[in-house]
């Protein structure tokens, strides 16, 4: 079984460091919730994490194709639940300049089903059974 192993470590009060290979980044909290505004809140690093995983599969099957679109850009919207703390859901929107729509369409539909990210969070539930609505969808 492969597996993925990333590291964080602890900065100072509020800021740690995530290292995956020989990429860091900073996680914090902003400056109204204790922190020092260093860095993305994990919960925002779990979104860009959806997008970046969803964006890298589509190039990827956009090349592979040498589909015309160009452009890619994705808007990840997380609504948070009262409690437990937890997105409830998360829309994924892609915009793209694309001659053929329906291709673009299509490409989604296979980066979607190749994301690591997106397959984990459509099978995650709160302790209460709730499962989080994820919605990926093409722009206008």
């Amino acid at each position: 079984m492969t597996q993925v192993t990333v590291h964080v470590n602890q900065i100072d009060t509020a800021t740690s460091e995530g290292i995956a290979r020989n990429h860091k980044v900073f996680i914090d909290r902003p400056v109204g919730k204790g922190g020092a505004d260093a860095g993305a809140m994990g919960g925002e690093l779990l979104l860009m994490a959806l997008g970046g995983c969803f964006n890298s599969n589509l190039l990827a099957a956009i090349k592979a194709r040498d589909a015309d679109i160009q452009d890619v850009k994705i808007e990840i919207v997380g609504t948070l639940a009262s409690a437990p703390s937890r997105f409830s859901a998360i829309e994924m929107t892609i915009n793209a300049t694309a001659v053929d729509r329906a291709q673009l369409e299509k490409l989604v539909t296979i980066s979607e089903r190749a994301c690591i990210v997106a397959n984990t969070l459509r099978n995650s539930a709160d302790s209460q059974g709730n499962a989080l609505a994820l919605t990926i969808k093409v722009g206008a």
